[in-house]
Formats: structure tokens, C-alpha cells, sequence
């Protein structure tokens, strides 16, 4: 199996190096999480269980060995055994006591001389280490040899009144005995781990199917609702994490059926749109063929009604186009420090013409000059759409007014006109493409109602945010805010 260096699987909220593509399976994933779990639970378990049976077997032996040696001890003393070792009572408990526990006894006198061994090796020499010298000290010294596999128990012998050390009893002891239980033990926990094992792996088969249930309920429905074959919701409610997922499906669900709906109606809306102007100059092309002999006046009436509906679908497709570069979420912006006041200048100066037609007053207030990082040709788009629908939507002898003011984070655009007005029930529409409040009236004015779409992607794109504000019959309030300075994402 080869290891892409990097790369992690995530099993159950733990990173793993990269493994196979079929452990990428949630029960998969359980069923070997769960399986390594108890397999190092059961060595664990089988390390503490035999270390602390081979700790407390160690520990009871050598308190009996220090007890046998406490009493033989007192009876040395009592028989002078130190200075005449031929008693046979004596003798006889020291070689019980030797055969007892599968070890070895030695006596020692003060002079550090042997003058007893069970094994009737070293009798009548002299020893000397650090045991046998901390016992003519009056300590009892115990030592566990886990290597060898022995318990060394050294015990001084003491006078009657205990106050002088007279001799000193080593006794070394096998413990055999104690690993050949502990391997004992060890191959039935071994067995016992197997056991546990399996029967683990099983549940863990039997839990993560039970698991991950729920999850393959959500993605035949998932793939039923792709298919077309459901129209209904998510209701998976095993646990809190398959709802709080439902939950969020549901809620993308009904985000991707309204975008669905809302490109159905853009591209009826569109097609609508371009038809209307292409119908008028059919109807216009075949009247002009109708009659032959139509006079010239005829004609170019004609024809400006045909220029007409050309310019209109010239318009449009520019502001079609205009849109599918303002989609691209500012992958096209051309961001620098423009002079705010003279942009907002530059766009009332030519569409002052436009509201002089109708006698509408444009007035400009500024409070105090301003410099932001802007795209000046998506802004001037924006700006220049607001201010058209102002004046194109107000009655004659209105006027509009544009205010421009800003503090230390943000600049604010006011565009505020007298005219008709939108309904309160229109408002949270008049940004959707193609929407219109009074359809008849957008056609005669000309208007193509992307306008507004085309102004909120433009100030969307400078990370800002527009508003509006209207009565019906009292006039409509654009405000625009957008930061100074340019924020990246």
C-alpha cells in the first residue's frame, strides 16, 4: 500500500495517516475504530492484570519468608545455635524452610562467617555485601530479582533483649513458581482477549450499520430529490447531528428551488423582453411590404418606429451584458482612489439634459470632499442607474436630490426623488431582474427594469450595501453605503 505524504483521514474525529479507499467508509471506519479500541484495552488490561498479580505474589511470599525468618530468628537465639550448630530441631526448620519454598538458608555469626547452609556450599566462609551489612545494622532487607527470577529476604538475628545483632539469616527463594503461573495466566488472557475481541467486532458491525442507517436514508432521499423523483424535505431526526443536517439541506434545498424558479423567470422574463421589440419590428417590416406604394412620409415614420425598437433591444442586451460582468463577484474590478464628489458631479452633468425634458430639478449636496478606493466605471454604473430611475419615475416639475457625505470607515450616497412611488409589497422585489412595479408605464418611459439589479451587484462588488425607502405618491429614497477604503476577502 503506498502512503501519500500529507495526506490524513479523519476517523471519527481522529487523523490518520492515508489508508485505503474502502476505510473511507463511516461503518467501516466504526467497526475498525471500535476494534483497535479493544484490542489495546485488552493488552492493556492483560499487562496491568499479570504485573499486579506478579507484584502482590512477590510481595505476599517475601512477608512469609520474613515471618518464618522472624520466628527461626528468636528460636537461634534461644538454642545458641550461632555458637553450637549441631541442633537437630534447628537444622530440621531451616531445611523445611529451604524445601518449603524450592531455596536456600544461610546463617551467618557476627564475624560475618557462614556457619550454616543449607546447600553445604560456603560453610565456614566469610561474606560480606551491601545486604548482609545493613542487617548487622538492624534493618530487614528484601530484594526482588526479576531477571534472575529470585527474592533475596536478609533478617538479623537479635539478642534477647533485641538491642545487639548477633547474626544475620540470608534466605534466597525461587520464584519459578510465580512465572510459571503468571504464564498460565497469561495464555488464558490472551484467549480471553481473542474472545472479547470477536465478540466486540461483532457489535461494532451490528453498531456502526445501526449508525450509519441514517445516513444512508439521507442520501437514497438525497439521490431521489436529484432524480426528480421526490419534491418533499429531509425529516431525519435519528440523532442531533443527522437533523441539524436535514435542517441545512432543507434550507440549501429551498435556496437552490427559489434560484431554480428565479432563473426560470429570468430566462421567460428575458426571452419576453427581446421578443416584444423584434414583434414591433415584424409587424412594422410587414406593413411596409403591405403596401408597396406607400408614400415616403409613411415610410419614414416607419422606420423611426423600427430605429426605436432597435435601440431598445440595443439596450437591453448592454444591460444584459452588464450584468454577466457585474456576476463575476469582482473578479473584473479595478480598484483606485477616485474623487468621489467629482464622479457624482460628472454623471449629474449628463443626465441634467435627461430631467430638463421635464423641468426635474437636480440638486447636489456635499458635505465635505471625499476619496475612496473604488472601481470609478462599476460605480458611475450604479450612480448613474439610481439617478436615471429617479428622474425617469418622477412627475414633472419634480426634483431629485443627491446627497454625498462620509465618516471615518464609509462613504454614504443619497438619491432621493418626488415621484410616484413604490408599494410597500414591491419594495423587497424592485432589485430582481426584469422586475417591474408599473409595467405599462417602465415600457413607455423605456425602462428595462435591470437598472436597480445592475446597481446592487455594482455596490455589492465594493463589499457595500443599498437600501430604499418609499411611499406610494411621496417619492422614493436610494441610500448607498460603501467602505473607503477597498476590503478583500
Amino acid at each position: 500500500m503506498s502512503i501519500r505524504s500529507g495526506e490524513l483521514v479523519t476517523i471519527l474525529g481522529v487523523k490518520w495517516n492515508f489508508v485505503p479507499k474502502f476505510i473511507k467508509s463511516l461503518q467501516v471506519r466504526i467497526v475498525l475504530l471500535l476494534s483497535i479500541c479493544t484490542v489495546l484495552s485488552c493488552l492493556f488490561m492483560k499487562g496491568v492484570v499479570l504485573e499486579s498479580y506478579t507484584q502482590r505474589t512477590v510481595s505476599v511470599r517475601t512477608a512469609e519468608i520474613q515471618n518464618q525468618c522472624t520466628i527461626l530468628s528468636n528460636q537461634l537465639i534461644s538454642s545458641n545455635y550461632l555458637e553450637d550448630t549441631d541442633s537437630e530441631i534447628i537444622n530440621a526448620e531451616l531445611s523445611q524452610l529451604s524445601n518449603t519454598y524450592n531455596g536456600r538458608v544461610v546463617v551467618i555469626d557476627d564475624e560475618f562467617r557462614i556457619v550454616r547452609d543449607t546447600y553445604n556450599l560456603q560453610e565456614g566462609k566469610t561474606i560480606i555485601s551491601e545486604d548482609v551489612v545493613k542487617c548487622f545494622r538492624g534493618e530487614q532487607v528484601s530484594r526482588y530479582d526479576e531477571v534472575n527470577r529470585y527474592i533475596e529476604v536478609a533478617t538479623p538475628v537479635k539478642s534477647e533483649d533485641g538491642k545487639t545483632v548477633l547474626g544475620m539469616m540470608l534466605v534466597s527463594v525461587s520464584t519459578d513458581s510465580i512465572r510459571d503461573n503468571v504464564q498460565v495466566l497469561e495464555s488464558r488472557a490472551e484467549i480471553a482477549a481473542v474472545t472479547i475481541s470477536v465478540i466486540c467486532v461483532i457489535l461494532a458491525v451490528f453498531i456502526g450499520k445501526l449508525l450509519v442507517h441514517p445516513l444512508n436514508r439521507m442520501s437514497r432521499s438525497i439521490q431521489e430529490m436529484e432524480g426528480g423523483y421526490r419534491d418533499n424535505y429531509l425529516h431525519e431526526n435519528a440523532y442531533n447531528e443527522t437533523k441539524e443536517i436535514s435542517d441545512a439541506f432543507n434550507k440549501l434545498w429551498d435556496r437552490y428551488r427559489m434560484l431554480d424558479a428565479s432563473r426560470e423567470e429570468f430566462v421567460a422574463n428575458v426571452s419576453h423582453e427581446l421578443k416584444t421589440p423584434l414583434t414591433s419590428m415584424k409587424v412594422l417590416a410587414d406593413s411596409l411590404l403591405a403596401q408597396p406604394d406607400a408614400p415616403v412620409e409613411l415610410y419614414q415614420e416607419f422606420m423611426g418606429d423600427l430605429s426605436e425598437e432597435i435601440e431598445r433591444e440595443n439596450k437591453i442586451i448592454n444591460d444584459l451584458l452588464e450584468l454577466v460582468k457585474l456576476d463575476k463577484k469582482g473578479a473584473n474590478l479595478h480598484i483606485g482612489v477616485t474623487n468621489i464628489n467629482d464622479l457624482v458631479e460628472r454623471i449629474l452633468k449628463r443626465l441634467r439634459p435627461l430631467a430638463k425634458r421635464r423641468n426635474i430639478e437636480l440638486v447636489f449636496e456635499s458635505f465635505r470632499p471625499v476619496m475612496a478606493e473604488v472601481d470609478d466605471v462599476k460605480l458611475t454604473l450604479a450612480v448613474t442607474n439610481l439617478v436615471e430611475n429617479a428622474i425617469k419615475y418622477n412627475k414633472d416639475d419634480g426634483s431629485v436630490q443627491v446627497a454625498l457625505n462620509a465618516d471615518h470607515k464609509y462613504f454614504y450616497l443619497k438619491v432621493a426623488d418626488t415621484g410616484i412611488g413604490i408599494p410597500k409589497e414591491d419594495t423587497e422585489h424592485i432589485f430582481e431582474r426584469f422586475y417591474r412595479v408599473d409595467k405599462s408605464h417602465s415600457r413607455e418611459i423605456g425602462g428595462t427594469g435591470l437598472g436597480l439589479s445592475i446597481a446592487r451587484n455594482a455596490v455589492i462588488m465594493h463589499r457595500g450595501a443599498i437600501k430604499v425607502y418609499s411611499e406610494p405618491g411621496e417619492g422614493t429614497t436610494f441610500t448607498v453605503r460603501i467602505p473607503l477604503t477597498y476590503i478583500t476577502k
